[in-house]
């Protein structure tokens, strides 16, 4: 198989890649090679940046395949598209949960749940906007490639390489054991994608040759908020006491935190994708993963989370 992927040195793309490299596929990266410039040496790159539409390094070749990574904006995927034309076989497209509609819904949701209207009118990326693009971009693939289309739609994504602090935030904390402050109920449900599973689901539907779109979920087993600290904690081999502290105490977008109103979406069904071939890594193996990751690169800053002083005040106000 001859893939062609746009992006694919960040997290989600760099795992796509190291699972197409294992069944030997023939992989071509497309980016601006500014990103994990030492990833996959033996891979060709050619280099473009979307942002500023120059595919020029895409005006020649031919791949059975295009996985594209990094397309957030219908000028984004509309200038690969144009780009590209025919010679390629399949366009697979990572979307977003956020291009489902956010209310209305109950738990086990499927791929049939409506979408939320499309938005043409913007590039900025906020919490308003991005779901809105990413449908439109979803419209616009299917429209070009019809049946050679597949769109999967990742929930969170947790996993070694992760380049956001969600789910590391709290693989890090639990390790530390003792009093932990979580702002939020404990029984809210969670959802969390292994990136390795994730990367399997993909190679084997264009392996496949399915088309449709496909709701990338995990773990395997309904957990919860307070379940998966609990387990990251045993995966760090601590113990943790989960103390609830009022959610006005926590910043904008607190990791996995959600409102009540949206707890239905951290409660999809899985049925689609796992029939297609996605694994499902037990929650604890990822933990213990991200977990070795995380000190191997020297427990970097986080950008999200309660400092540690943040932290103590609140348990010493609220324990």
């Amino acid at each position: 198989m001859r893939l062609l992927v746009l992006g694919g040195t960040s997290f989600v793309g760099r795992s796509i890649v190291a699972d197409a490299l294992d069944h030997e596929w023939q992989v071509t990266l497309f980016g601006r090679g500014k990103t994990g410039s030492e990833l996959f040496p033996d891979v060709p790159r050619l280099i473009g940046d979307r942002d500023t539409d120059d595919y020029r390094a895409l005006s020649e070749g031919d791949w059975d395949a295009v996985v594209d990574v990094s397309g957030y904006i219908p000028r984004h995927v509309n200038g690969a598209m144009v780009a590209l034309g025919d010679r390629i076989g399949r366009y697979l497209f990572i979307s977003s949960h956020a291009v489902y509609v956010q209310e209305g819904i109950g738990p086990g949701s499927t791929e049939s749940t409506p979408l939320r209207p499309e938005r043409r009118d913007t590039e900025e990326l906020d919490n308003s906007s991005y779901g809105p693009l990413k449908v439109a971009c979803e419209t616009d693939i299917r429209a070009r490639y019809g049946d050679r289309a597949t769109i999967v739609r990742p929930g969170r994504v947790a996993g070694p390489y992760d380049n956001q602090d969600a789910f590391t935030y709290w693989v890090r904390r639990a390790a530390q054991g003792g009093r932990l402050a979580l702002p939020a109920d404990p029984d809210q449900p969670t959802q969390i994608t292994d990136a390795r599973d994730l990367a399997r689901l993909v190679i084997q539907l264009l392996t496949d040759q399915r088309g449709g779109a496909f709701n990338a979920i995990g773990p395997a087993e309904p957990t919860t908020l307070g379940g998966l600290i609990r387990t990251c904690a045993e995966a760090a081999g601590t113990e943790v006491d989960i103390v609830p502290v009022p959610a006005e105490s926590a910043g904008f977008l607190f990791p996995l935190v959600r409102e009540r109103s949206g707890w239905s979406s951290l409660q999809r069904d899985p049925a689609k994708a796992r029939a297609a071939g996605m694994p499902a890594t037990p929650l604890a193996v990822t933990a213990a993963d991200v977990l070795a990751w995380d000190r191997e690169r020297g427990l970097p800053p986080l950008d999200h989370g309660f400092t540690p002083e943040e932290e103590a005040r609140l348990l010493e106000l609220h324990g």
